[in-house]
């Protein structure tokens, strides 16, 4: 939506008056398309690049975006994003030819640098990634939007067309989450590196339906998305993610189809960019509206290019990962595009460089190959080659041209990098471009290791040694690092607990802490089946929960202790069930407390223990253990200090 003013579509009439001005910004492209006005002499590339703001000693997330805006104000290539933790800036186009791609990552560090030295003024530092380790459920808080009108009018739209009662992530991986989130804001999570390629529309039928053939390779090669939450999931999680936070449907008894606003698409381009947009508009409903100064009928009969500024507001709320667009060249003359959404963030800047040089460079061998792409691949392979990219990475198998199934890696050594050198090298790119770039793509293949595959491992392995945030934070570090020396993410050795210089845990939050893998009775349990499954899991706490999952009580191993020393009776009365011996009032401590609370808790009390509560319903528990574990690493760092 750029810098456009909008709003949630509430007065009929002003819809109705956008609606038009939509209608009428169809009819002037589709004059424009029949009519030759579009730049076709020149082709350019561009990008966008994404970033996570956080705090330089916590590592989560810093609410610093309007902060920095306010102190570079001369920045006019660095803009906003949903979240205050996010920032983006946009790159100058550049002609596709000789040394495009390095001048590209110079312009990348070059703007980093001025992002990160402001920053530090704020103790605040920033990340590439496609979804921030530390990141916290809570830091999506409809707070923490960015306070700009547009974003509130987009988050308000996108609720207004809720069907069910929550919007809800629900994915699987190594690990599992089944959460409900109140807002939209979920998107926030997600940070990418957008390509954009300019395209002749007599090319961009041919283009785009390669485009979504190459969508599933490259994703795969470049993916780093894999943990939510502290949970692993798939490997390019934000595709899921990304689709499931905007997504208002439902389920019903019946079977009717509705679609995404995020989507893949539903087939192949048949003739024209118009079927798109048309599509787009058939299957949503006008979700924002701005005020359209000009007439776009008008402005064609002038022989002038129309911003189409209503047609760009609703392309703006359609989510196609490879999205069409539309704009106009310094020379007055319009353009096509088409941006690739799929690449994530980092895992370095030369990463992504890497990653625009092989899509695009992909991109055009492969138009040098195949004139028409649907004679060799079906448009069901396509699809089913996407999702199972976003789940497995490069570890995927798929099914490519006449129905042969290859390896991800294989598809990038054999095919589809010999295809980028071949259209590089017809765009006259520079070949120490060329060398440095697809020799990155092709030694991630060559060692099966890229952004998502290097956290997973090393999450994993962290995981057996720390608590769940000292993983996360030693990750997040070691991410920092290897950008900061940019250093391509398959030479990247696995962090070690070592590495975490410095910790900060007095600030965590409950909700960070606790253990959420919990093994419970219930009060009508016999005492002879919770002993044993305290003695089988190695428990000194056994919380007691209805059928429902509120609390009801606690059995502590002393309370076990009295009754087998009491025998049949405990307190003087017979004891058969958990409900004769528990606490039935336990203390408890509410997840959005901070870790020190909950200590001074504890050891004022004298608890070995504190069920985590929200609304009756137990959600963790945190035990003297824990704070064992995290302060005896901190006294361990303090000794080699």
């Amino acid at each position: 939506m750029g810098d456009q003013k909008v709003n949630i579509s509430t007065d009929q009439e002003e819809l109705r008056q956008f609606t038009r001005s939509l209608l009428r910004d169809v009819q002037a492209l589709e004059y424009m398309l029949k009519n030759d006005w579009f730049e076709t002499d020149t082709i350019r590339m561009g990008a966008e690049q994404e970033m996570c703001l956080v705090d330089n000693r916590t590592r989560k997330p810093a609410l610093l975006a309007m902060q920095v805006l306010e102190k570079m104000t001369d920045a006019d290539w660095l803009t906003t994003e949903l979240a205050q933790f996010n920032l983006e800036t946009n790159l100058t186009p550049q002609e596709f030819t000789g040394s495009c791609f390095s001048i590209v990552e110079k312009e990348i560090q070059g703007n980093l640098k001025k992002i990160q030295k402001t920053l530090e003024k704020m103790n605040g530092d920033l990340v590439l990634t496609g979804i921030l380790p530390t990141l916290r459920k809570f830091d999506l808080d409809v707070q923490n939007l960015t306070p700009k009108p547009r974003y509130r009018a987009l988050i308000d739209a996108i609720h207004s067309q809720l069907i069910g009662e929550a919007f809800e992530l629900r994915l699987m991986g190594i690990d599992e989450i089944l959460v409900k989130h109140d807002t939209p804001l979920l998107e926030a999570c997600n940070t990418s590196f957008q390509i954009h390629l300019q395209v002749t529309p007599d090319a961009f039928v041919q283009m785009y339906n390669i485009a979504q053939t190459l969508t599933a390779p490259i994703m795969a090669i470049a993916a780093n998305s894999p943990i939510v939450f502290g949970r692993r999931l798939w490997h390019e999680t934000r595709i899921a993610l990304f689709q499931q936070a905007l997504d208002v449907r439902t389920t019903h008894e019946h079977m009717r189809e509705r679609s995404p606003r995020v989507s893949f698409g539903s087939g192949w381009l048949e003739n024209s960019i118009m079927e798109i947009y048309k599509e787009d508009i058939a299957r949503f409903r006008v979700l924002l509206h701005s005020e359209t100064e000009e007439d776009s009928i008008e402005m064609i009969k002038s022989g002038k290019a129309p911003k189409l500024r209503a047609l760009q507001v609703h392309n703006s709320t359609v989510y196609r990962w490879n999205r069409p667009c539309y704009g106009i060249s310094p020379n007055g003359k319009p353009h096509l595009r088409i941006e690739n959404r799929v690449v994530p963030s980092g895992p370095t800047v030369v990463d992504e460089v890497a990653n625009a040089a092989f899509w695009l460079g992909a991109m055009t061998g492969m138009a040098m190959e195949y004139e028409d792409i649907r004679t060799t691949i079906s448009w069901e392979d396509v699809r089913d080659n996407f999702a199972k990219a976003a789940r497995y990475g490069i570890d995927t198998t798929f099914t490519w041209m006449k129905d042969k199934k290859i390896s991800a890696c294989d598809l990038v050594l054999e095919e589809l990098l010999p295809l980028a050198r071949k259209g590089l090298e017809s765009k006259k790119v520079k070949k120490a471009d060329i060398d440095k770039y697809l020799g990155i793509i092709e030694e991630r293949a060559k060692r099966h290791m890229n952004g998502a595959r290097w956290q997973l491992r090393a999450f994993s392995r962290l995981k057996k040694e720390v608590t769940l945030d000292e993983a996360l934070t030693i990750l997040t570090a070691c991410i920092m690092k290897n950008q900061r020396e940019n250093i391509p993410v398959h030479e990247w050795e696995l962090p070690t607990t070592a590495d975490l210089e410095e910790y900060r845990p007095v600030k965590l939050k409950v909700e960070e802490f606790m253990q959420t893998d919990l093994f419970t009775v219930q009060k009508d349990d016999i005492i002879e089946l919770v002993a044993e499954l305290m003695e089988w899991r190695k428990i000194r706490y056994m919380p007691v929960e209805d059928k429902k999952g509120k609390l009801s009580g606690l059995i502590t191993s002393r309370s076990l202790m009295r009754y087998f020393n009491e025998r049949s009776r405990f307190n003087g009365k017979e004891a058969v069930t958990v409900k004769d011996i528990m606490l039935h009032d336990p203390i408890t401590i509410a997840p959005n407390a901070t870790i020190l609370e909950a200590m001074y808790l504890m050891r004022d009390k004298k608890l070995g223990c504190l069920p985590v509560v929200k609304d009756g319903e137990l959600i963790g528990l945190i035990t003297e253990m824990d704070f064992l574990r995290i302060s005896g690493r901190l006294i361990e760092r303090l000794e080699k200090e």
